[in-house]
Order: C-alpha cells, then sequence, then structure tokens
C-alpha cells in the first residue's frame, strides 16, 4: 500500500508450531516488523514501522524466521524456523499532477501552408504506476485558434496561415494523466508566421531624410539580401541617384557659367552666347526659359540672332564650345537637322561656316575653312553616335578644337568621332555672316530669309573661347555635381568587393561574390550634398541587382529597390550691409588724382534664423518656439554700387577702382555711368576689401554739391539678395564769401554727423542735433570775442618779434616775416559745439555698439569722425592766402 506518510498497516502471519515467542526479519533497514498476536497459534502482524511511497521503492522482498519460546536465561538456545521469503507490492495513488518540460515553446511556420506537425509538447507525471505516471491527453486551452493537437502533444494548424493576416499566435495547451488528472500550469506556445521567401532586399526605409548641412548620411544602414537559401554565386548591385528633373541634372550651384569659369581656372575670353536677357544681352529676351533664368528651352519654333561683334567674324584654329543640353528623340523617322549653334551667310547664300546641330540623335560638328590657296578635301564634318544625346537627361558637352583635330567631352569623359568626313574649303565672298542659337539661319534659296532646322529640346551655359582650348581638369571641375552618392570607409569594405562609380557620382555599381559583403558594402553607401542652401525636394533612388548561382546564368530575381531622398529647406540668409552711410568732403579732395574712398567701412555680414522650442512655456502660451541668429559665412556673386539720380557725367566724374584690388581673388569689375559692378563667386570677406577701395572722382565740383549711391549685393544669382544700403556724399565748396554759410549748415544740420546703421531688429537711437536759438547766439558771440583776443595776441607777438629783431642782418628778417594785408584767421566754431555734443553722442552709440556692434567698427566709426574734425580744419587753413597756410603750418605757438 502506499500512503504517503501514512500510518503502518498490519500483516497477519501464522505458524502452525508450539509456542511462538518473536518473529524476525532478516534485511537492512526494513520499514517493516513482526508482531507476536498469539503465541499458542504462531499467529501474528506484519506492519510498516515507516511510511512507505511507491515513488521512492514499489516492492519489497524479505526474508523472515520465527522463534521459540525455549531460550534460556541468557536469550540462547532458541529454537527458529525455516526462513520463509515475503515479497510486499506497493499499491500506487494519483497524488502528482502532469507538468510541461519546458516553460514556453515557440515555433515558425511560412504562410499558405498545412503542416502535419508544427511542434510537439511534452508533460511528464511523477506517479509511479502506469496508470497514473503517463500522459493519456493534451488539450488546446485557447479558443477560436487555427491550430489543433493529438495525445501525443503534436500541434498542427487547421488552416493555411496567412502573414498580412497575423505575424504570430499565442495558444495555451494543457496535460492529462490516465487518471484524468490534469496539469497545474498550463504552457504558452507561440507560433510565429512567417511570409513566403522571395529573394529581396529587407530592412530598408522608402523615405530619407536629408537637412542641409548633414554632410554625408547612409542611405540603407540596416538593409541585407535575402536569398532564400539559394546557391549563390556572385551578386552585381546597382544604385541610381536619379536627379535629372533638378537644374541641369543635379543639385548644381546656379551661379553663371562665367563665374563657375573663374572658379574652375578656365581660361578667360569665353563668350556667352545664351546670358540672362538684359539691356546689354537683349538677344535672347524673346526665348523660353525656365524658372531660374539659366535655363532655355526651345520648342521648334524659336531662335535666336547673335549680334554683329559678340562673336569675331573668322575663329581661329583652337576654339572650345561647351554647353549644357537635355533632349529626346526626334519624332519621325527621317528626324530633320536640330541646330544648337550656326554660323551661316546672312544673305544671298546658304552656306554654313560652322554648326553644332543634333541629327537621328547624332551629334554633329562643321567646319568649314577659308579658302587658302590649297584646293584640298579638308576634314569638315565630325560625327558622335552616343546614347545620351537623346535620353532627356542633362549632359556637359565640350568641343575641343584643334584643327584638324575635333575632341568631344561629355560629363567629363573623352570621345571620339566615330566618322570623319571631308569637303572642299570655302571660296571667299563679301557676304556678310549671321551666328544664330536654336535654329540656323536661311539667308538665300529662298524667297525671304527666315529660320530653319529648328532645335528641340533645353540648352544652358553655351559658350565659345576663340583661340584656346579647356583641359581635362578644367572640364571636370565645370560639369561636377555638388550632390552625388557616396562610400562612408572605403578601407573597411570586404575582400572581392568590386566597386564604379560614374562621373557625376550619380550612379554606383558594386561587384560580390559573398552575400554578407555585399551586405556590408550597401549599408555604407550614403548620399551627401555640397551646397550650403540646396535645393529642397525629392531625389529619387533605385537599386537594381543581378544574381548568378552555381551553374546557372540568373537563378534568382531580386526585386528593385524605389526609394527617394527628401531634402529639406534649408535656413535662407539675410544679408546686411553696414557702414558710413553719410559723409561730407572738401571739393579739392574730389578734385584730386585719387579721389574720394566711397565705402571705407562697408561691412557685410549674412546671418540665419533658426526656430527653437521656447524654454518657458508658460510665458508662451501660443508661441513655443523662439528666434535664434546665427551669422554665417558664405559667398557672394556680385555686388552693384549704382547712381541714384542723374548717371554720372564722364566729362567730370567716374568710379573707379584699381584692378590689382582684384588680383588673387574670383572677382572681375565692369564701369558704366550708372555705376560699379563687381562679379564673381567669393566670399563676403573678398568683396569687402575690394568695395573698401572704390574711390569716387569728381573734378568739376562747381555743378556738383552732393551724389547718391546705392550699395546692393548677391547671392546664388540673385536667390539670396541684401538690404539696399544708400550713401550720400556732399562736397564742400571752399570760397571766403560762403564759408560761414558752410559752417552754419553743418551746425544745424545733423545729416554731417556720421549715423550708425543698425541692422532690423535691433533697438536704434535717434539722436538729436537742433540748437536752439539762444544757444546759437551764445556760440556767436563767443566766435566773435575769440577771433578779437587771437587778433590782437598776433599782433603782438609779431610787434615783439620785429622789436627783437632789429639788430640781426636783413637777410634774416624775410624767415618769419608776416603780411598783414593778406593774413586771415578764422577759428572754426564746430570745435565749440561739437565736442560735447559729440561726446554725448559717442556715449550713446558705446552703449549700443556693446550691444550690438563689435569692437572694430566702433573704433572705424570713431576714426571716421577724427578725419572729418581734420578735413573741415583743413577747409579754414585754405580760406588764406596758399603762401601764408604754409607759414602758418611751419609757425610754432607758444
Amino acid at each position: 500500500l502506499d500512503p504517503p506518510l501514512a500510518p503502518s498497516y498490519d500483516c497477519f502471519v501464522l505458524f502452525l508450531t508450539g509456542e511462538i515467542c518473536a518473529f524476525k526479519i532478516h534485511g537492512q533497514e526494513m520499514p517493516f516488523e513482526a508482531i507476536v498476536l498469539n503465541k499458542t497459534s504462531g499467529e501474528g502482524w506484519l506492519r510498516a514501522k515507516s511510511p512507505i511511497d511507491c515513488e521512492l521503492q514499489k516492492e519489497y522482498t524479505f526474508i523472515i524466521q520465527a522463534y521459540d519460546c525455549g531460550s534460556g536465561p541468557g536469550g540462547t538456545n532458541w529454537k527458529k524456523s525455516h526462513k520463509a521469503v515475503v515479497h510486499i507490492q506497493v499499491k500506487d495513488v494519483n497524488e502528482f499532477s502532469p507538468a510541461f518540460k519546458e516553460s514556453m515553446y515557440k515555433a515558425s511556420v511560412t504562410e499558405g501552408k498545412i503542416y502535419d506537425s508544427i511542434l510537439q509538447v511534452e508533460a511528464t507525471d511523477e506517479d509511479c504506476s502506469p496508470q497514473y505516471s503517463q500522459i493519456c491527453n493534451y488539450e488546446i486551452v485557447t479558443t477560436d485558434v487555427p491550430f489543433a493537437i493529438d495525445r501525443n502533444g503534436n500541434i498542427r494548424n487547421t488552416e493555411k496561415l496567412s502573414y498580412d493576416k497575423q505575424h504570430q499566435y499565442e495558444i495555451m495547451v494543457t496535460a492529462f494523466d490516465c487518471g484524468q488528472k490534469r496539469a497545474t500550469e498550463d504552457v504558452l506556445v507561440q507560433v510565429n508566421v512567417k511570409p513566403v521567401c522571395k529573394p529581396g532586399w529587407q530592412d530598408w526605409n522608402k523615405r530619407i531624410e536629408y537637412r542641409p548641412g548633414s554632410g554625408s548620411i547612409p542611405l540603407f544602414p540596416s538593409i541585407h539580401l535575402e536569398t532564400c537559401d539559394g546557391p549563390v554565386s556572385s551578386i552585381h548591385t546597382t544604385i541610381e541617384l536619379q536627379t535629372n528633373y533638378i537644374g541641369k541634372g543635379c543639385d548644381r550651384e546656379t551661379y553663371s557659367e562665367k563665374a563657375l569659369q573663374k572658379l574652375c581656372g578656365a581660361s578667360s575670353g569665353a563668350i556667352d552666347l545664351l546670358p540672362s536677357p538684359s539691356t546689354t544681352t537683349n538677344w535672347t529676351a524673346g526665348l523660353l526659359m525656365d524658372s531660374n533664368d539659366m535655363i532655355f528651352k526651345f520648342d521648334g519654333k524659336q531662335g535666336a540672332k547673335i549680334p554683329d561683334g559678340i562673336v569675331p567674324k573668322n575663329l581661329t584654329d583652337q576654339f572650345t564650345i561647351t554647353l549644357w543640353m537635355k533632349h529626346g528623340p526626334s519624332p519621325g523617322l527621317r528626324a530633320e537637322k536640330e541646330t544648337i549653334l550656326c554660323n551661316s551667310d546672312k544673305t544671298e547664300m546658304n552656306r554654313h561656316h560652322y554648326a553644332l546641330y543634333v541629327h537621328n540623335c547624332r551629334l554633329v560638328f562643321l567646319l568649314r575653312k577659308d579658302f587658302d590657296q590649297a584646293d584640298t578635301f579638308r576634314p569638315a564634318e565630325f560625327h558622335w553616335k552616343l546614347d545620351q544625346i537623346c535620353d532627356k537627361e542633362w549632359h556637359y558637352y565640350v568641343v575641343n578644337v584643334e584643327f584638324p583635330v575635333v575632341t568631344l567631352y561629355m560629363d567629363g569623359t573623352t570621345y571620339e568621332p566615330y566618322l570623319v568626313t571631308n569637303d572642299w574649303p570655302i571660296h571667299p565672298s563679301h557676304i556678310a555672316m549671321q551666328l544664330t542659337v536654336g535654329a540656323c539661319w536661311q539667308g538665300g534659296e529662298v524667297t525671304k530669309p527666315r529660320f530653319a532646322q529648328y532645335f528641340h529640346g533645353s540648352l544652358a551655359s553655351l559658350t565659345i573661347r576663340p583661340g584656346k582650348i579647356e583641359s581635362q581638369k578644367v572640364i571636370s571641375c565645370l560639369q561636377a555635381c555638388k550632390e552625388g552618392l557616396d562610400i562612408n570607409s572605403l578601407e573597411s569594405l570586404g575582400q572581392g568587393i568590386k566597386y564604379h562609380f560614374n562621373p557625376s557620382q550619380s550612379a554606383l555599381v558594386i561587384e560580390g561574390d559573398d552575400i554578407e559583403n555585399i551586405n556590408q558594402a550597401l549599408q555604407k553607401v550614403s548620399y551627401i550634398n555640397s551646397r550650403q542652401f540646396p535645393t529642397a525636394g525629392v531625389r529619387r533612388l533605385k537599386v537594381s541587382s543581378k544574381v548568378q548561382c552555381f551553374g546557372e546564368d540568373v537563378c534568382i530575381s531580386i526585386p528593385d529597390i524605389d526609394a527617394y531622398v527628401m531634402v529639406f529647406q534649408a535656413n535662407e540668409p539675410k544679408i546686411t550691409i553696414t557702414g558710413m552711410d553719410h559723409f561730407a568732403r572738401p571739393a579739392a579732395q574730389f578734385e584730386s588724382e585719387r579721389g574720394v574712398i566711397l565705402l571705407p567701412d562697408i561691412r557685410i555680414v549674412s546671418t540665419v534664423t533658426k526656430m527653437e522650442p521656447s524654454a518657458d512655456l508658460r510665458e508662451h502660451d501660443k508661441v513655443n518656439k523662439q528666434v535664434v541668429v546665427e551669422e554665417m559665412l558664405h559667398n557672394l556673386d556680385f555686388c552693384d554700387v549704382l547712381v541714384i539720380g542723374a548717371e554720372l557725367d564722364p566729362e567730370q566724374e567716374s568710379l573707379e577702382l584699381d584692378h590689382g584690388e582684384l588680383q588673387g581673388k574670383h572677382l572681375d569689375a565692369t564701369n558704366s555711368t550708372a555705376g560699379y559692378s563687381i562679379y564673381g563667386v567669393d566670399s563676403m570677406f573678398s568683396y569687402e576689401q575690394v568695395l573698401r577701395q572704390l574711390r569716387y572722382r569728381n573734378w568739376g565740383t562747381s555743378a556738383t554739391s552732393d551724389r547718391k549711391f546705392r550699395v546692393k549685393c548677391s547671392e546664388l544669382n540673385g536667390r539670396y539678395t541684401s538690404n539696399e544700403f544708400n550713401l550720400e556724399v556732399n562736397i564742400l565748396h571752399s570760397s571766403n564769401s560762403n564759408f560761414m554759410d558752410h559752417v552754419n549748415h553743418m551746425i544745424f544740420q545733423p545729416k554731417f554727423l556720421q549715423s550708425v546703421q543698425h541692422p532690423e531688429g535691433s533697438v536704434s537711437a535717434v539722436h538729436s542735433s537742433v540748437v536752439p536759438s539762444v544757444a546759437t547766439m551764445v556760440i556767436i558771440i563767443c566766435v566773435s570775442i575769440l577771433v578779437l583776443v587771437v587778433t590782437l595776441g598776433v599782433l603782438r607777438l609779431r610787434s615783439t618779434r620785429q622789436h627783437g629783431t632789429l639788430g640781426h642782418e636783413g637777410n634774416k628778417d624775410n624767415e618769419m616775416d608776416w603780411d598783414d594785408s593778406a593774413l586771415t584767421i578764422t577759428v572754426n566754431p564746430m570745435e565749440k559745439y561739437e565736442k560735447p555734443h559729440q561726446t554725448e553722442e559717442e556715449s550713446e552709440e558705446e552703449d549700443i555698439d556693446d550691444e550690438e556692434e563689435d569692437t572694430t567698427s566702433a573704433e572705424s566709426d570713431d576714426s571716421e569722425e577724427e578725419e572729418e574734425e581734420e578735413e573741415e580744419e583743413e577747409v579754414i587753413v585754405q580760406k588764406g592766402d596758399k603762401q601764408n597756410a604754409t607759414r602758418q603750418e611751419q609757425l610754432e605757438w607758444d
């Protein structure tokens, strides 16, 4: 029997002998004992003397003997019976519940399949008997699940599973033993549903965000390729950045072609045939233009005549033609010629002297040399057949002519002509020639001269550089793109990885034979945009792959990746021009050979405004952002100094700049009666340096009393412009009759005092310099008294020196001789009035400077005021005789 820890049970034992006094059990530590019940009959009980547990021992076997009562006083002489074998079997009780071997079970299945067995659960029971220790049944407790379980614990799905419908199932399972006792704790079974294995790239994002100034960011940092255990031998992957709809095919700087050529170190003398329309370049005014005024669209109905004198009539044996072109296939089976550039007879005849055109997706350059007594065939037509000519994307073309050799560069790569045809030279004639763009001028063979052979597509930056050809380095710089693909940590690429960029870095090819190395290489591919102010918008990405297997060409089809980079709008800069906006100088300075510097302290600062969360939302319930202004450095592309009002009279005034100031900078300058223009891509500091050397001369000051100028600067071809900084210059005429009028005018007109230019949003102080009438009278009286005292002092000093020199020789008297008739001493009343006022004004300006301006500008302001005072004193000296003025400068006063 097996009641754990239950009281012992008696077992009846009978020996048919005389009197029986004891029973003895032979065996070690048997949990049983035998007790005599009837000595005469020999009956007794065999019972357990401690608890018996079936789980510890299922059965016992031992030997028992009976002893009679014949023992002596010392316990000897007992008679014992023969040995009897006792076998006891312990009966089991169902005291234990089933328990599962695992705390949780997991399995994965592929969608769309029916499994005979997904996984098997197993439970055990600690009971000792087969009836209670065996698990007779399993059961799924969770309801409404597409699973079933058999009595062996095998779980199967009852219907096809769908990954899209449910990724994971969690079911609870219990177990029963053969005594129908249930498990104390149910077990959790997780079944994960995997999609049908489809080869392709995994773990990549369709949208990649890029903020200006971020440098290089990875495109697919976690990407990996799933091949579904295919026997892959090699992988070929191509990543393309599609930007053909942005600018000229990518995010290039929108500077003018001339500025870019100077930046890249191109030879000077390039002639822009498609400039932005202006008063001087009006032949492009009628053409269709893109939004940025840099791209011209030709719809097959327009052409432009280049005015005579823009391009030399006869090109030398060396010249270069450059252009950006986007062109698609022409309609029709036999398309007509589409003229890009053409130089033909203006009247009477229809001879083409040189031309660049597209015909049936071939680029053709025509060059007919003039007759020079050598009546022989010469190379005349050069043909290139390239797929890019008709792919409707932007490409950069350079035609380098070193007759008779003509070389084409497309996107920085050299292409030799596949066909060169010869022709006779053109006989000389007196017919004028017409240079055109977008069509060819047909001057003869028609009733009325007209355009023909129109171009269909887009052109930009079409230039001719006579007399020189460009180097490979310059051509690569001119077509370089500011955005593209990059690879971070080239050194960490795995062995066996090959990669190749196209010239513009818009396409990258990666090859390898190891999937893990390919994954790591693709994770390092990044997007970079080095423009400070990139064009905002979407850049499409396409990743295409080809997988080869052992013994097969292509065994696995990998779907393409279609993603895009979202470039955010950059914070627009605010360009501010500050400096002295009002000053006066004596006329003599304007009439001098050097003239007067217009902008001695001009300063150009660019700031950007950023929005950041407010620190204290309690004070700003509705406004949760605050403005943060940061100064930034970037380039400018032009600054204009314009004359306000009547244009300069070239007979008596001009704006001048030493061209040596432009050396070492990427700057050029043009001058006219309307003003001075400085252009080129260079830093704000370089522009400041040049503008501070701009001088204004006026050698006919009698007809002019003041001049007004306006300064305005630009970045990115006018995309960002500065404030309009206005400057007023006054010419002080120095005549004895009206000198005091000028002095009084200066007293009462505060505009002659230097004003401080404050940026927008700052607190500016308004200084009043209006003098009350009483103060004016006091000043006049003080000036009169001072003049009288100085005159008396001079006379007394002269008298004293005359008495002191009576005994000296006559030849020494002339050294300090005074001419009473010509002596005129005038004291500047501004010294009495301006100094107290100036002190107050400077103190207020210093308070403002501490908050908004730097020490350099403050020092510049102080030096300007000192220069003005010195120049006003010079005006006073000029009132007297020049000889006396010289003597006054040499005289030392005690």
